[in-house]
C-alpha cells in the first residue's frame, strides 16, 4: 500500500510509523535492527499510534505490521535485563501501561484490524496478532508463545485468545512448551487467516485491507465488539447486546444505502457512517 501522507509519525527515525492510503492506516513497528522488539519508547509510541487511528473517523481499516524480517518478537530483553538489574518498577508496570491497552485497542476499536505478519511473531507480538480480526502470514513466518522460555507468565491477552483458537489443551501446550509454530501449522490450527509467499504478501494484505476499508465500518465494528462480548457472557446477555448493536447500525447511512442498493439491484457504496 502506498503511503500518501507525511507527518511526524512517518519520519524514518520513528519507532512506530503510521502510513495512510485512503481509508487504510498501516501501523508499522519500525525497529528492524532488533526484530521490532518492544522497549518502553516503542510501546509508548505504539499505544499513541493505535489510539490515533482508532479515534480517526477517516480510518476505516487498520493494518498492524513490522519493518524488516520480523513482525514483533515481544519484549526487548536487553532493556528488560537492565531494568531487572536496577529493580526498576517500570518493568512490571508495562503490562497495565502498554500491553493491555494495545490489545484492548486492537480487539475493540470500532473498525476492522488486519495483522500483516511479515515475519516471526513472538511473545507479546503473537498476542498482538491474535487480537486482530484477520492474520495474513508470509510463509516464512511463525508464532512463538515464548513467555515460559524466560520463566514468565503469559500476557497480551494470549491466555484469553489462544485457547479460543485452539482449545485449552493445545493452548497450554503452546504456552508451556514454547516453539516456533511454522506458518502452515498456524494455518491448520486456525491461528491465521491465510498464508502467502513473500512475493504475494503485500498484495494480499492490500487487497484485504482495501476491501474492508470500503465496507460498512460501523457494522464491522459492532460485529467484532458483539463477538468479543459474547465470548464472556451468556446467551440472554448476548442477545440483548446484539439488539443494541442492531438498533445502532440500523440507523446508519450505510444501512440505508445498502437497502436502497438492494432494491435498485445495485452494489452498495458505503461511507463508513
Amino acid at each position: 500500500m502506498t503511503d500518501t501522507t507525511t507527518d511526524a509519525t512517518t519520519q524514518p527515525s520513528s519507532l512506530v510509523l503510521v502510513e495512510r492510503d485512503g481509508g487504510v492506516a498501516t501501523v508499522r513497528l519500525n525497529r528492524p535492527e532488533s526484530m521490532n522488539s518492544l522497549d518502553i519508547a516503542t510501546k509508548d509510541a505504539l499505544v499513541s499510534a493505535l489510539t490515533e487511528v482508532a479515534e480517526d473517523p477517516s480510518v476505516r481499516c487498520v493494518v498492524l505490521t513490522g519493518s524488516g524480517r520480523a513482525f514483533c518478537v515481544g519484549q526487548d530483553l536487553r532493556e528488560h535485563i537492565t531494568l531487572l538489574q536496577n529493580d526498576d518498577p517500570s518493568l512490571w508496570d508495562t503490562v497495565a501501561r502498554h500491553y493491555n491497552p494495545v490489545v484492548e485497542l486492537l480487539a475493540t476499536m470500532n473498525k476492522p484490524v488486519v495483522a500483516a505478519v511479515n515475519g516471526v511473531a513472538a511473545g507479546a507480538g503473537a498476542g498482538f496478532a491474535l487480537a486482530a480480526d484477520f492474520r495474513v502470514m508470509v510463509d516464512t513466518a511463525g508464532f512463538n508463545l515464548a513467555f515460559a522460555g524466560i520463566a514468565l507468565s503469559c500476557d497480551s491477552g494470549t491466555s484469553w485468545s489462544l485457547q479460543r483458537f485452539v482449545g485449552p489443551a493445545k493452548a497450554k501446550e503452546l504456552l508451556l512448551l514454547p516453539r516456533t509454530v511454522p506458518a502452515e501449522e498456524c494455518l491448520s490450527l486456525g491461528l491465521v487467516t491465510t498464508v502467502v509467499p513473500p512475493d504475494e504478501f503485500d498484495a494480499a494484505v492490500g487487497q484485504l485491507a482495501t476491501r474492508l476499508a470500503a465496507g460498512p465500518t460501523l457494522a464491522y465494528g459492532s460485529i467484532r465488539r458483539a463477538v468479543a462480548f459474547s465470548a464472556g457472557h451468556g446467551l440472554s446477555d448476548s442477545l440483548a447486546n446484539e439488539g443494541d448493536y442492531m438498533t445502532l447500525t440500523g440507523g446508519t447511512a450505510d444501512h440505508r444505502a445498502a437497502v436502497a442498493a438492494f432494491l435498485a439491484k445495485e452494489e452498495p457504496v458505503f461511507t463508513g457512517e
